[in-house]
């Protein structure tokens, strides 16, 4: 059994192939492995911005219903204001000037009882 030149030259290329081979494929497998860890972690950020929008939408919707309270307790703030204005102008209006004539008519008449006194001077 003769060895040629040529038959050593093809099995140290055989060789060198399949260390190419084994090598691509460790390659390979560790590429593999990465994109399992990063298929990993954005499930987690998923998962975990899943909860995160959940709760955001949460605190939305309670927010948007304790303005919508505000609103309706300014609505009512305003409505009392108006009242309350209307309500003073009336009490001026009805209690007010009656004190005032009735403020006038007793100046009138103690000014009167003063002058009928005797000894006291008018206008006093």
């Amino acid at each position: 059994m003769s060895v040629s030149l040529g038959d050593i030259a093809g099995v140290i290329a055989a060789l060198a192939f399949a260390v190419l081979v084994l090598r691509m494929g460790s390659m390979i497998g560790k590429a593999g492995k990465v994109l399992d860890e990063s298929r990993a972690g954005v499930r987690e950020i998923t998962d975990e911005t899943v909860v995160l929008l959940r709760e955001v939408t949460e605190t939305v919707s309670a927010t948007n219903q304790q303005i919508a309270r505000l609103d309706t307790i300014s609505s009512n703030v305003a409505t009392m204001s108006t009242n309350v204005s209307a309500l003073t102008s009336v009490t001026a209006a009805t209690v007010g000037r009656p004190l005032i004539k009735v403020a006038a008519f007793s100046y009138g008449v103690r000014s009167a009882v003063a002058a009928r006194r005797p000894g006291t001077r008018s206008g006093s």
